[in-house]
């Protein structure tokens, strides 16, 4: 799943001063920390802003017709309304005094409740695959089956990880492969660098180009107000591209490194000889494990099929379903159940894997809740539309290229400050989605652009602990995978922004 609910990365152990010292240092914040922190921020700033409303038409707003309006609330309602946002944006109401949606509020507000509940299906249905053990030996198989063709074997590797980016935001899950990948890839002849980035830039660059990913064009897109499926080809486009530049550049290095070992940037370890030796261990994939691979896959590929507006793509032959957040939680809850019954985890092992998915991921869902929570009183205070008037001054007169190009900019820094790419999706999204219509750009390519920015930075965020887990894991060092990511990011960068303009100007 997305960076939401990361574990925390093995620590080195230490001793007397050294222990009390890291008890000490600072570390950033979790995600949760930071929405409580913005959600206090915002309210303050709501007794600052000016409130004021856009026209709207067809839910969006009408340029021109921004105003400065009255909002009659007192200290003691807004203090109310702190403490209810984040509930109130569980149900998509903005006025808890009236339990209505605010009038004249920008965009399509929704609750959250539809996603809550479908991020806890999402991590059900994950989390009784997993304990299958069908995703690990089907990994483990296809390793073994590739070993002499080097080559291969890591565009292979790298796009069944960037797949699983893709499809559902793969992120924690990447850490129980490190002790299959680590001793492969030392007996390929191959180093710890070369293992640890199969797999976290194989699925980082997937999540980055996420085309139906719950946790991030999900999420992005039900609080843009638009459906999932929509710019799904410019995403496609994209994860076709940026996974085949990843694997390439990762390929590269792995050639050089085979043929001069010294050029390594990661030392040997002391125990490389001993995983040389094990390469890889064994792949036991049963019959079963095939049927659950087969229903994992056919999961993903209908969700794809359910949420795509066929007809805006000019497919006659196929029916547009128009499933949104309800039907695809049910689609997931009932997939979790199957899986676990043909799995052969029975009927107490399917419960009590589809409850403990759903609590792995509850930390996700409750993120988007809080985020939810912001907008709520934004829209409550009458500020939303003052900051999407002020943030259309500032872009007003750019082109439809160079505004996407900004709002991947603009991303950024919340990408880093909310590693979360559901809350982040959840907290930029009502604000930008509107000024897309403003500029006349398709809110998908907006999407986009968030959805962008958030695996772009989250590739080498240290404060995530899929990152720093995984390196800790493979015994790679935070700068040496520095050293060894900074082209890639730099040629990432260009390449986004590329797709941005190209989708600008083609939308």
């Amino acid at each position: 799943m997305s960076t939401d609910t990361p574990p925390r990365a093995p620590e080195p152990a230490t001793g007397g001063a050294d222990t009390a010292s890291a008890k000490r240092r600072w570390s950033f914040p979790s995600a949760f920390t930071v929405l409580v922190a913005v959600t206090v921020m915002v309210w303050a700033l709501t007794f600052v802003l000016p409130a004021g409303r856009y026209d709207t038409r067809d839910g969006s707003p009408v340029p021109g017709t921004y105003r400065p309006v009255e909002v009659a609330t007192g200290f003691r309602e807004r203090l109310t309304d702190l403490f209810l946002a984040p509930v109130n944006g569980l149900y998509g109401v903005t006025d808890p005094q009236s339990g209505l949606t605010a009038p004249g509020a920008t965009g399509t507000f929704a609750g959250a409740a539809g996603v809550f509940l479908f991020i806890l299906a999402v991590g059900a249905f994950i989390t009784v695959t997993m304990r299958t053990g069908a995703l690990d030996a089907g990994v483990a198989r296809l390793a073994r089956r590739l070993r002499h063709h080097r080559s291969v074997l890591l565009v292979v590797l790298m796009a069944v990880f960037s797949l699983g980016g893709t499809t559902y935001g793969m992120a924690e899950e990447t850490l129980g492969f490190y002790g299959l990948m680590v001793p492969l890839m030392l007996s390929l002849g191959y180093d710890r660098m070369v293992a640890a980035t199969v797999i976290m830039v194989g699925a980082g660059v997937g999540t980055l180009a996420s085309t139906v990913n719950p946790f991030a064009t999900g999420v992005a897109s039900d609080s843009a107000g638009i459906g999932t499926g929509e710019g799904i080809l410019l995403r496609l486009a994209m994860w076709v591209c940026l996974t085949a530049l990843a694997a390439t550049y990762v390929l590269r290095y792995a050639r050089r490194i085979a043929a001069e070992p010294a050029r390594s940037l990661t030392p040997p370890a002391e125990d490389d000889q001993r995983l040389r030796a094990e390469g890889g261990g064994r792949a036991d994939l049963t019959g079963r494990h095939r049927v659950v691979l087969g229903l994992f896959a056919a999961t993903f590929l209908f969700m794809i099929f359910a949420v795509v507006p066929w007809a805006d793509l000019h497919v006659a032959f196929l029916p547009t379903l128009g499933w949104y957040f309800p039907e695809l939680a049910a689609l997931f809850l009932v997939s979790a159940v199957l899986v676990g019954l043909v799995g052969g985890l029975r009927e107490k092992g399917t419960a009590e894997a589809v409850t403990a998915g759903a609590g792995d991921f509850i930390g996700a869902a409750i993120i988007v809740m809080l985020a939810r929570g912001v907008t709520v009183i934004m829209n409550n205070a009458g500020v939303t539309d003052t900051i999407l008037d002020a943030l259309h001054s500032a872009v007003s007169g750019t082109s439809s290229g160079v505004f996407a190009v900004l709002m991947f900019g603009v991303n950024l820094p919340l990408a880093f400050f909310v590693p979360s790419s559901s809350g982040h999706a959840a907290l930029a999204m009502p604000i930008l989605a509107p000024l897309a219509d403003l500029a006349g750009v398709s809110r998908a390519l907006v999407v986009t652009a968030y959805q962008s920015a958030s695996g772009w930075v989250n590739l080498i965020t240290p404060t995530s602990a899929v990152v720093m887990g995984g390196l800790a894991l493979a015994k790679v060092r935070y700068d040496q995978y520095l050293r060894f990511m900074a082209p890639l990011m730099g040629l990432l960068l260009v390449a986004v922004a590329g797709f941005l303009a190209l989708g600008a100007a083609v939308g």
